[in-house]
């Protein structure tokens, strides 16, 4: 048995589909991984008095949002320094060029520190131009211990990928002995 749907049916699911894509747009936000490997030999002024061993690693993620913000969120590992990390920055520079600091990451700082911060979309377009670093600072190099150019690359995400649409349902079965 075949149905047919009449006008008002059709309006409906014209409607349906309508508002499917409107709320799957809406639901898509541009992600973005960081990544930033921490060492003394990068930090400007050179850093004295480093361990050998001094390393870091700051990993994140960067979600854009309305209003013309990004979500930032962090994590920063770090080991070997030569005392305790007084604070952690995110700062515009290029390698080989100190710079201000964007995001304050932490003051004091603990190992496998994790943070969160609202930036905004032309922040976001300077990280991802690779025109931002993180360091860490300690009492002994208050001007960087270890430091690292932020990288960002877009996340591959199911949530960044519209959903496919369902198919059509399918008519029940006839009722027995009807």
């Amino acid at each position: 048995m075949t149905r047919t749907l009449g006008a008002g049916g059709a309006a409906a699911c014209a409607s349906a589909l309508l508002l499917t894509g409107i709320a799957l747009g809406a639901a898509q936000r541009d992600t973005y991984n960081l990544t930033a490997n921490l060492r003394a030999r990068s930090e400007v002024p050179k850093p004295k008095g480093v361990p050998a061993r001094a390393v870091g690693l700051f990993t994140g993620k960067a979600v854009e949002v309305a209003n013309d913000q990004a979500k930032l969120t962090w994590r920063l590992k770090f080991s070997k320094l030569s005392g305790r990390a007084a604070a952690a920055h995110i700062h515009v520079g290029r390698p080989g060029k100190a710079g201000g600091v964007l995001v304050a990451v932490c003051a004091p700082c603990r190992n496998e520190q994790r943070g969160a911060a609202t930036i905004t979309h032309a922040q976001l377009r300077t990280i991802r131009a690779g025109e931002t670093y993180v360091n860490v600072h300690t009492a002994k190099n208050a001007a960087g211990e270890i430091r690292g150019q932020l990288k960002a690359s877009e996340a591959a995400s199911s949530s960044n990928a519209p959903s496919p649409m369902p198919g059509p349902t399918p008519e029940p079965p006839p009722y027995p002995g009807g």
